[in-house]
């Protein structure tokens, strides 16, 4: 899929939705389901306030490539396998992400986090106990392991479980939650976290989705946005510009817990032949589309 912007910022707008949202309108395009996945806005402080890990993904990738995102991924069936676990209660996590009393589905959801933060970034939101999380995890042995759960040659349950660490869904926080459109042949129903990086750990571009690795003020990298010099999707700098007014880690995982995490999910309208493309609530990405196809 090509990743063309319309317009004078940053926003990702393929080129081919006009003719997938008229498709979709008449009845000829069947929406896919979207897979359960989690991305996670990986936090630090510095002298000037927050900064926040961004990956760019690639531009050969099919999903919007070029795009400025978080590390995350798409839940994987065996984040469901017995893991050992700290922090709020699989019961309480699935009440807070929407999911009823799907404990099973909760667990996948945290763990797809966590594990996804691992194998992008690096970081690992795990320890030995309860209490603690892993201090370094750059040597060739988590090397290795990484290596095996991006190839899904190693479930998480069995690298935490053969390392003897345990989950700390304690240092997350949920943030947002965003489901891709019907009309888009990838679509994702996406819970956003925010989470400090643990003392003594650090990022690395671990990716193989990403050619580009960088810690940016949420702020800044919202007016790089603005300016059209970072491409992003309506989810990542909708959650950019939530996350800039605090002043540290701390606030920012503080408000976590008030955070509204009613699904975010655009519709396409049709208006005397224009077509209308809107996310609730977030009206700065509201795209009309004329009849010669031409989004302003």
């Amino acid at each position: 899929m090509s990743s063309t912007t319309h317009g004078t910022n940053g926003q990702w707008y393929p080129p081919e939705w006009p003719d997938r949202i008229r498709a979709l309108a008449d009845g000829e395009l069947t929406p896919v389901a979207p897979r359960r996945a989690a991305t996670v806005l990986l936090l630090r402080d510095g002298a000037d306030g927050p900064a926040v890990y961004m990956l760019r993904r690639r531009a050969s990738m099919a999903f919007a490539g070029g795009a400025y995102a978080y590390p995350g991924g798409s839940v994987d069936p065996r984040d469901e396998g017995e893991v050992a676990w700290s922090g709020p209660s699989r019961a309480l996590w699935a009440r807070r992400l929407g999911l009823g009393a799907d404990e099973t589905a909760a667990q996948a959801v945290v763990c797809a986090a966590v594990r996804e933060t691992f194998e992008e970034a690096g970081v690992l939101l795990a320890g030995p106990t309860p209490g603690t999380v892993v201090a370094d995890t750059t040597g060739d042995d988590w090397e290795a392991d990484r290596e095996a759960l991006v190839a899904r040659e190693l479930s998480f349950a069995d690298f935490l479980g053969r390392r003897g660490l345990v989950l700390r869904s304690d240092l997350l926080g949920s943030w947002a939650r965003w489901i891709t459109p019907e009309f888009e042949p990838r679509r994702y129903d996406t819970w956003f976290f925010v989470a400090a990086l643990p003392e003594g750990q650090r990022t690395r571009n671990a990716s193989t989705e990403a050619d580009r690795t960088v810690w940016i003020r949420p702020r800044d990298a919202a007016d790089g946005y603005d300016r059209g010099e970072l491409l992003m999707m309506p989810p990542t700098i909708s959650t950019l510009r939530e996350v800039a007014p605090y002043g540290t880690v701390a606030e920012a995982l503080g408000a976590a817990a008030g955070r509204d995490l009613t699904p975010v999910l655009a519709r396409a309208d049709l208006v005397g032949g224009e077509l209308v493309l809107s996310w609730p609530g977030h009206d700065e990405f509201t795209k009309r589309v004329e009849k010669g196809g031409q989004a302003t």
